[in-house]
């Protein structure tokens, strides 16, 4: 029986090779951007708490748009992969164009959005009591940061949609150094310009937008350049401008497949931004802790993240070459994987927790705040990394309807509603109200559970 369950849930080392060179590039690539998210954090927060809570609210509403995109995105993206897989290099083609037609929709609509409600949004997090901060300064500096930050959208929309299909292709590695370039730019313009190094002038906040923006447009031409000067690497690259026309079937396949996802990722965000809402009723310092918590816990999620990519180009890939036992056999063994590293993970941040919000200027109730907070994600983490690889594996099939069911609407009849209740209606702190929300995502992981085991999601979309 041992060795059943070792053959059915560890692979060999060839497995693991093939799943490593899949998803170390991601590692690497979002390990550097939020390593530098979070040296930019620490920036922002020796300038001030307000500051540093006014940037954590305008990344909030600015993760709402970035989910929104990427959720778009990656449903073209489940027929980037298999049509990758079968050899339909025409396929990949008009999913990159549905991706530029749909960027812009999501884009252009976001901007209008923050400009026109940015205010009434940002207020929404600062009805907390000030823990003797200056509530009307973070107010400033969240606008201030916002205003400028929406120049950066466009870009974001553009590199985000070159990497998600070269991504669905295998290509892994020139996102990964775009993305390294990137963060080294932002944090080279964030030392110059927010403490006004080498006669640069001192700008604070403002000057940790402009970095960003400057960083985004710098990725941007690393991506395209590359990728239209080596055509023989991405053969989808010829014609991909000769005509933006779409087969009319293929928009409203891709819109079917994709539109749950766009939903289920607006709604989701849109989630977390309300959770994060919640806990700020209990004050400043809960906004400041629960900021650094959640930018400390970024960087330790790299891994998991780069599962769940590994699971949807992977077993994307096997599905639509029709290696459908190949498929669930790969899958089963990568969630495992991820729950074993996401423990391990988990161990080291629990220990390690009290040591970072040390690192920050800001008051010592933000410390603890956010220490508390780190303890708990740490502990939580095997559940979470479960949750993202079954949501990426229902995904990788086409069950988008299926994972909007499963994450979003669970997020707001279940999570959303609990914080609700525990912050308006008891006086439990912020950090036992989290504790709560993420006891009660245990349903969600018996769903997921019973969900992979009825192998529904194995399915290829585009024989």
């Amino acid at each position: 029986m041992l060795t059943t369950l070792k053959e059915k849930f560890i692979g060999n080392r060839s497995f693991y090779a093939l799943v490593m060179r899949m998803a170390v590039p991601i590692m690497i690539q979002n390990g550097i951007t939020n390593f530098v998210n979070l040296l930019d954090n620490i920036m922002v927060g020796q300038v001030g708490t307000e500051q540093m809570s006014g940037v954590s609210i305008v990344n909030q509403l600015i993760f709402v748009f970035y989910l929104c995109l990427l959720g778009g995105l990656s449903g073209v993206g489940i027929f980037t992969a298999q049509y990758y897989g079968s050899g339909d290099e025409e396929g990949i083609r008009h999913t990159f164009r549905y991706k530029l037609l749909l960027g812009l929709i999501v884009t252009c609509a976001s901007i209008a959005l923050l400009l026109t409600q940015g205010e009434a949004l940002i207020s929404l997090f600062l009805r907390g009591q000030s823990n003797g901060g200056d509530l009307g300064l973070a107010m400033e500096s969240a606008l201030t940061y916002l205003h400028v930050l929406l120049l950066s959208l466009p870009a974001f929309m553009l590199v985000t949609s070159y990497a998600d299909t070269l991504r669905g292709c295998g290509e892994t590695m020139l996102p990964m150094k775009a993305a390294a370039v990137s963060v080294f730019v932002n944090l080279v313009f964030n030392y110059l310009l927010i403490f006004g190094h080498f006669g640069l002038p001192r700008l604070g906040v403002l000057g940790a937008a402009i970095a960003t923006v400057i960083a985004r447009y710098v990725e941007l031409l690393i991506v395209v350049i590359y990728s239209h000067r080596n055509k023989e690497r991405f053969p989808f690259i010829r014609g991909l401008y000769r005509r933006l026309i779409i087969p009319p079937a293929l928009i409203r396949k891709f819109f079917v497949m994709g539109f749950p996802l766009l939903i289920n990722e607006t709604l989701w965000s849109g989630g977390m931004a309300f959770l994060a809402q919640s806990y700020s009723l209990r004050g400043l310092d809960v906004v400041a802790g629960y900021n650094i918590a959640n930018t400390i816990n970024n960087v330790f999620n790299i891994m998991m993240i780069a599962m769940g990519d590994s699971v949807a180009i992977i077993v994307g890939q096997l599905l639509g070459a029709g290696k459908y036992e190949e498929a669930l056999d790969t899958d089963r063994k990568i969630i495992a994987f991820t729950i074993f590293i996401s423990a391990a993970a988990g161990l080291v941040m629990f220990i390690t927790a009290p040591l970072f919000p040390m690192i920050y200027n800001t008051s010592d109730g933000a410390k603890l705040i956010a220490t508390h907070f780190l303890m708990a994600y740490a502990i939580f983490m095997p559940e979470i990394g479960f949750l993202h690889t079954a949501y990426f594996t229902i995904r990788s099939g086409g069950k988008t309807f299926i994972t909007l069911l499963f994450d979003s609407v669970f997020m707001w009849v279940v999570s959303a509603p609990l914080a609700f209740l525990l912050t308006r209606f008891t006086t439990l702190d912020a950090i036992w109200v989290f504790v709560a929300v993420n006891l009660a995502d245990l349903i969600k992981c018996v769903i997921g559970l019973v969900m992979l085991v009825r192998k529904s999601w194995i399915r290829n979309i585009v024989s």
